[in-house]
């Protein structure tokens, strides 16, 4: 008899070795995520974070954002300000996975941080998911054949 491969098995596995599970609330993806890449995503300043987004305001009013490696003391006006906050999510996704220890955001509350981990943590989900699939293929496991209707 062959061993049958159903996603109902991927996730039990899924659970078993990493205590993923795909529907989480915002804390407890981000807890993984600190876990998994060895970050820690704070909105307390303490003058020496590895990644820093934070809002600025122009000589003229404007709210601009700076996303910025260190503690925004270098920042590259044409590569660290942006004018709107909808690139902020990719810049602190791989803020998160670069090797930051330390990432200062002056919002946590941000449409932008949700956005990251929920962005991230499902990413995240889908590797381990296909780790989980092909070491199950690799013990015998096959998908069922599909039966044309």
């Amino acid at each position: 008899m062959n061993k049958i491969l159903t996603n109902e098995l991927i996730e039990k596995k899924l659970k078993e070795k990493y205590s993923f599970i795909e529907d989480l609330d915002q804390d407890t993806m981000l807890d993984i995520l600190q876990n998994e890449y060895e970050f820690k995503l704070t909105d307390e300043w303490n003058r020496s974070p590895d990644y820093s987004i934070y809002a600025e305001t122009t000589a003229d009013g404007y709210e601009v954002w700076i996303a910025t490696p260190g503690d925004g003391s270098n920042v590259c006006v044409s590569e660290d300000v942006h004018y709107y906050d909808g690139e902020l999510s990719e810049r602190l996704q791989e803020a998160m996975t670069d090797y930051n220890e330390l990432i200062y955001v002056d919002d946590l509350e941000a449409d932008y941080v949700e956005d990251a981990i929920v962005s991230l943590y499902q990413d995240l989900y889908e590797e381990k998911e296909d780790e989980i699939t092909n070491e199950l293929i690799e013990q015998g496991y096959e998908w069922p054949e599909e039966v044309e209707a």
